[in-house]
């Protein structure tokens, strides 16, 4: 039998409070962790050149991205759920807490082993923190003002493309690629005591969890993962006994397929409702974001690369070429936003997705040796527009009308639909890139050379350049997937056409309906 009388844990906030104080909080952990991956992207080529600069194969340090990306994918599903059970605010504390301490473990990380670790940490940290943002919008904005909500926290992702690629140059370029990290401690005690004081401690609803569904999502991300992430670096072959990276990755795919089948037969409360999936613009928008997180992770490594080690581009100078794309994103979300509120999202999203590909089309063509580098500012430009019209959009189409107590549980599913796109877009861009080094740089595999260094020499530089815009090529196409799904999403219930609505209304005061 539930409490009737208030509680600490079961409270929820007074009508006439505005929810947009608690988003404002909310938004700077997120913000945080949009940064620390900007940040990363930028910095990659000076953690190698520190960490592991006698290697030329790029599989080790993108495991920097791909170990926080798979610590962050698999708890996502029960992180959710678990601010659901504990209240969002409780959760989203713990996560941020995680994540500022690991920063500073990565900081003082002198090996890049360690370095994947304290990444793993962080990913852990963020796994906790990131679907109680969505959760909290869910649960205090109405759907018809929901949009304007995702808006902002869109326009987040596009301020930290700004700040994380300009700060990591800085940084990197100033003092060390240490303190990309190191400017997360600060960061995060500032968002923990104003999330502290400003977010409320929302209604909280009892879950069982379903530890199988947990065991079993994350071996087969593992084996997933791991598989692709390792291909190249074992020739696609045996990586250990009778363990080939084949072998990993079909059972990954087969452990999966278990996961799946148990999550529809279980008779407990399964990790991921499936009946959420009855709603399809919650279906096809998950399908979408996996497109979105794989193509937004796989695009940056290539281009970082091409930018500092072909182009021989300082980290401040690269992060430079991006202001366009930032400054795009984040004047043009809000107010995406607020339109999607009023229009059917297949009119943006559509556009937004369109011009990402196009945008990085564009980069893949001008990815040379002989260009102006000023050429590239145009995809930047066309990227952040892009951008505008695709993260806050399709987070508000996945959300409108999910139900209260299932706010935490969907967004815990889109989110690690996201970050399933994003270690895949990670793992994948990892193995195409080195694909393409030895076929346009043939010997590079034996160890002779190392590229992270700095500048190539112009005879080798050209073939490096080559082989990244070959890399571009695959996150570009890639996105063109996610055109597809969202055409298939339907018009919000709350912009359903007037005479049906009026129709429904007439329906459901019918005398003899309710006779």
């Amino acid at each position: 039998m539930t409490e009737q009388r208030p509680s600490s844990t079961a409270s929820a906030p007074a009508p006439e409070r505005s929810p947009w104080p608690a988003l404002w909080a909310l938004v700077i952990g997120f913000f945080m962790i949009l940064v620390d991956t900007t940040i990363v992207s930028v910095a990659n080529p000076a953690i190698k050149a520190a960490l592991d600069p006698t290697s030329n194969n790029l599989d080790r340090v993108v495991w920097v991205t791909s170990a926080y990306l798979l610590a962050y994918a698999v708890p996502l599903l029960i992180t959710g759920r678990l601010g659901d059970r504990f209240g969002p605010k409780n959760i989203y504390l713990a996560g941020l807490a995680i994540f500022t301490l690991a920063s500073l473990w990565c900081g003082l990380s002198t090996t890049l082993d360690g370095l994947i670790w304290a990444r793993a940490a962080q990913g852990i940290g963020a796994a906790l923190l990131t679907p109680q943002t969505m959760a909290v919008i869910t649960r205090t904005f109405p759907p018809e003002r929901r949009g304007a909500a995702m808006g902002l926290w869109g326009g987040a992702s596009g301020v930290a493309m700004l700040v994380g690629p300009l700060a990591g140059g800085f940084l990197v370029d100033g003092l060390g690629w240490e303190w990309i990290f190191f400017i997360n401690l600060p960061v995060g005690v500032v968002g923990f005591v104003l999330a502290w004081m400003l977010v409320p401690k929302l209604e909280t609803h009892k879950h069982r969890f379903d530890i199988p569904g947990v065991f079993l999502s994350a071996v087969a991300m593992f084996l997933i993962v791991f598989g692709l992430q390792e291909a190249e670096a074992y020739d696609w072959g045996v990586i250990w006994g009778p363990i080939s990276v084949w072998g990993l990755i079909i059972a990954g795919v087969i452990v999966l397929g278990l996961f799946l089948w148990y999550q529809s037969r279980t008779k407990n409360e399964p990790l991921v409702p499936m009946d959420l999936f009855r709603n399809r613009n919650f279906a096809w928008s998950n399908i979408t974001i996996v497109t979105v997180g794989f193509t937004v992770t796989a695009q940056g490594l290539p281009l970082m690369f091409f930018l500092q080690t072909a182009r021989g581009l300082t980290p401040t100078e690269s992060a430079l070429l991006l202001i366009p794309m930032a400054i795009a994103a984040g004047v043009v979300s809000p107010f995406a936003g607020q339109l999607l509120d009023r229009i059917d999202p297949r009119l943006m999203l559509v556009p937004g997705l369109l011009l990402v590909s196009v945008s990085l089309f564009l980069f893949a063509a001008m990815m040379n040796t002989e260009i102006p580098i000023g050429w590239l500012l145009i995809p930047s430009a066309l990227l952040g527009f892009g951008n505008a019209g695709m993260w806050g959009p399709l987070a508000t189409t996945a959300t409108r009308d999910l139900p209260m107590h299932q706010a935490g549980a969907g967004a815990g599913i889109y989110n690690t639909a996201r970050t399933i796109g994003s270690v895949l877009g990670s793992a994948a861009i990892a193995a195409f890139m080195q694909n393409r080094l030895v076929a346009n740089l043939p010997g590079s595999e034996d160890g002779s050379g190392s590229f992270g260094g700095g500048k190539l020499p112009d005879a080798v530089a050209a073939h490096f350049a080559d082989a990244m815009a070959q890399t571009m090529l695959l996150p570009a196409a890639f996105i063109l997937l996610g055109v597809a799904a969202v055409l298939f999403l339907r018009r919000p219930k709350h912009l359903a056409p007037r005479r049906k609505r009026g129709q429904e209304m007439k329906r459901t005061h019918s005398p003899r309906k309710s006779a």
